[in-house]
């Protein structure tokens, strides 16, 4: 794996800057070039000295998925570059010493951009965001699940919904489909605790009063299966939502649901970052006891797109592409044709399903205040719920 890449490095580095795509041309009439740019951390003056690897240990584990998006990303332009558009797609490492983001904009290498496509995340995110608005270009954010305060800017898409957002589609489907069950909010002490209460909150009382009736259980001391238990009915169903993202919580509460679930009927659903706690797959003590979480990226991996990644990442590299390159390839494919189509009008059609790729993406404008017009954002609201169910995943809603 360190071999590939490697190699995948080098090659990243070589095609670093432009990477054009040319279809027919006419020698007359010359056909629009659409520029784009990619942004990713690659930290590629940090692992290589000219065109040396520094690391003899192999590649340090906080590039991969930075080098893994990019990979993905270029697997895309390369099926782009086949069509008949002509597509000016450059890749900027973030970290790079001599061209950060903040350089790039200043030395004004950037405003030929008709659109941004970034897995980025703090000052860059920020950096990014701002010149996207202070040029009208789309900022397609891919990975960070975060708006990191920013307001006011109808240029900024998030395709990676932020925790908000998956508290609202958690409270829609207990509301759609559980609303006269149990419900219980299990949480422990912290900040991002805090949230997740604040936003159900919000959420089941709109109108002033509570729509549904849901018990916060604090369990710093008490997530024990006796406490819960005395909580439970064995007549009835009972949603309960693991209100925190850390996984000893996670994996302590879905081991007492699992314990009572013969007795109790419980449904236990998480919070988004659940996908990645390893206590909830390969935890022996979880058979035949379903957890739930929501994400907005699901993949079978069955379609004609993912066959074909699949099968140029393994001739390129000679291994399986991440969920990272599958975000990059879905990521620059998808807003890279939307750019084309509509190179006028982008964000009005951002929508368009027609050009959908793995996924299915639903951007609404987000206004943290009423009496606002302008959009803060735009957000990705279409989220799946997915079930873990003896160390595997399927799509549950």
């Amino acid at each position: 794996m360190d071999k590939k890449c490697i190699v995948g490095l080098c090659f990243i580095m070589a095609t670093l800057g432009a990477v054009n795509g040319y279809g027919q041309t006419d020698s007359v009439v010359k056909p629009p070039v659409y520029q784009v740019g990619i942004f990713a951390p690659l930290f590629l003056d940090s692992v290589f000295n000219k065109n040396t690897f520094r690391y003899k240990q192999g590649v340090p584990r906080f590039i991969m998925p930075a080098v893994d998006f990019v990979q993905g990303a270029l697997i895309a332009l390369d099926s782009l570059q086949a069509g008949d558009d002509l597509i000016d797609a450059r890749i900027y490492d973030t970290k790079s010493f001599s061209q950060p983001v903040g350089v790039l904009i200043r030395d004004q290498k950037l405003d030929s951009l008709k659109l941004i496509i970034g897995s980025v995340r703090d000052d860059d995110y920020i950096q990014l965001a701002a010149f996207a608005l202070e040029k009208n270009i789309p900022f397609i954010s891919v990975t960070y699940p975060n708006d990191a305060g920013i307001s006011g800017n109808p240029f900024l898409v998030i395709m990676n919904s932020t925790l908000k957002a998956h508290c609202d589609a958690i409270y829609s489907f207990i509301l759609q489909n559980h609303g006269t069950d149990k419900i219980y909010l299990c949480r422990q002490k912290g900040e991002q605790e805090d949230m997740v209460a604040g936003y159900i909150k919000q959420m089941n009382e709109q109108d002033g009063k509570p729509l549904l009736a849901i018990e916060i259980l604090n369990m710093d001391e008490n997530l024990s299966a006796s406490f819960l238990k005395s909580k439970l009915d064995s007549n009835s169903n009972s949603v309960l939502i693991g209100g925190s993202l850390n996984e000893t919580f996670a994996g302590g509460l879905a081991k007492i649901c699992s314990d009572l679930y013969k007795t109790y009927p419980i449904t236990l659903i998480g919070m988004p970052n659940w996908d990645g706690f390893t206590s909830l797959f390969k935890n022996k003590t979880l058979i035949d006891f379903p957890v739930y979480f929501t994400t907005p990226f699901y993949n079978e991996k069955n379609d004609a797109f993912s066959k074909s990644l699949t099968n140029a990442y393994y001739k390129k590299y000679h291994g399986r592409p991440s969920d990272m390159a599958f975000k990059g390839f879905e990521s620059v494919y998808l807003f890279t044709k939307l750019l084309v189509k509509y190179p006028h009008n982008f964000m009005n059609n951002i929508n368009d399903a027609s050009l959908t790729v793995f996924c299915d993406y639903n951007f609404k404008p987000v206004r943290q205040r009423r009496d606002i017009a302008i959009p803060d954002y735009f957000e990705n609201k279409h989220l799946y719920l997915i079930k873990i169910l003896n160390g595997n995943i399927s799509k549950a809603w």
